[in-house]
């Protein structure tokens, strides 16, 4: 008999090695039902998330085909929040209610909602990026040992991305080393590789930083102006405009000065000069972005001011130039998180409360 209801394992599985495959097993031997939150589930492809949420997906559902045809193992997104660990949980919190009252109840709503169920969060605490195991104590905690505890993700990951690709058989499970086998050979892997080999050789042209950086989050009559990356990293994604900061300028200067360069913003009269967009900014709501993991090309700190154009039926015109391949106006209604160069997306939702 098991001990538990629900179990609750979080993880990025880039890609699901033999490690997680034995904290599975193991936590279905004490749960009656394991609910695995696949994190970072809707972030742009990078060599640190190569494997979209339907991917990853697919790698747990060959190895585990029994266990999901039957619904003792269930599969649920859960997005980054960078710069808010209370946001993150609130949304694992959601996510575990509603899909365990939509199993007990066939979606419907519960008399007694959860009082009733035993959930248990269960991981195998190898290194600091399994704190998550700390934040919700209104579960049981099961916490698993497993023989696999000297490799990760990450070691994959690099052996993986390499000119000649090493899937290692030894550390993943079958299935997926079949899985990898398939997508080495794939256009997308070519992206990716191209992609890791630049940012394997970024440190030894620019160094290690820290560096700072100015980003311009432009709105108007409900749009947000973006613009597409021309280059690596990021490649095709949307991005703020910005970039690096001056040797002899403030970074409010190269933030009005980035996006000048990389949209050539304009009215009926012409490019905006400097000064009226800096009028623009409202300073109320600059901020510094500074997660450690938020660029994978060094340490960058980057200070985003948030410019408000006034409202009208005619939106300024914009015109891709510089390090931008295009640049737009995007209904912020429209907009979806995995179409976006590295923490821009938080950004976005912190600095315009979306």
């Amino acid at each position: 008999m098991s001990s538990f209801d629900y179990g609750v394992f979080i993880g990025r599985f880039q890609p699901l090695h033999s490690g997680h495959e034995a904290v599975i097993r193991s936590a279905l031997e004490q749960v009656s039902t394991l609910i695995v939150l696949i994190g970072s589930a809707r972030t742009a492809r990078d060599p640190r998330n190569p494997f979209t949420y339907a991917e990853r997906v697919e790698m747990i559902e060959h190895v585990f085909k029994h266990e999901v045809a039957t619904g003792r193992l269930v599969l649920r997104p859960v997005s980054d929040h960078l710069y808010s660990d209370p946001a993150w949980c609130a949304e694992v919190q959601r996510c575990v209610d509603e899909t365990i009252l939509d199993l007990q109840n066939g979606g419907g709503i519960g008399l007694h909602g959860l009082r009733d169920v035993s959930i248990a969060l269960t991981g195998y605490g190898k290194d600091r990026s399994s704190y998550y195991l700390k934040l919700f104590p209104e579960w049981d905690n099961i916490q698993l040992d497993s023989q696999y505890g000297t490799f990760s993700s990450t070691d994959i990951r690099r052996q993986f991305f390499q000119r000649i690709p090493v899937v290692p058989n030894t550390v993943v499970p079958d299935e997926v080393a079949a899985w990898l086998d398939r997508f080495k050979m794939s256009e997308t892997f070519r992206g990716l590789l191209e992609e890791a080999e630049y940012l394997e050789a970024y440190p030894t042209e620019w160094g290690r930083g820290p560096f700072v950086t100015a980003d311009a989050v432009v709105i108007q009559s409900g749009h947000i102006l973006l613009v597409e990356r021309g280059r690596l990293p990021g490649k095709g994604l949307l991005a703020i405009p910005g970039g690096f900061l001056d040797p002899k300028e403030t970074v409010r200067n190269a933030a009005v000065r980035e996006l000048r360069e990389e949209t050539r913003i304009r009215d009926e009269k012409g490019e905006i000069p400097p000064a009226m967009l800096a009028s623009f900014i409202d300073d109320r709501k600059t901020r510094v972005f500074d997660h450690p993991e938020r660029s994978l090309r060094a340490r960058i700190i980057t200070h985003a001011y948030l410019f408000r154009l006034p409202d009208r039926r005619q939106l300024f015109e914009v015109t891709g130039s510089d390090d931008a391949r295009a640049a737009n106006w995007y209904r912020l209604g429209d907009l979806k998180p995995e179409l976006f160069f590295e923490d821009h997306w938080s950004t976005i939702n912190l600095m315009v409360d979306l």
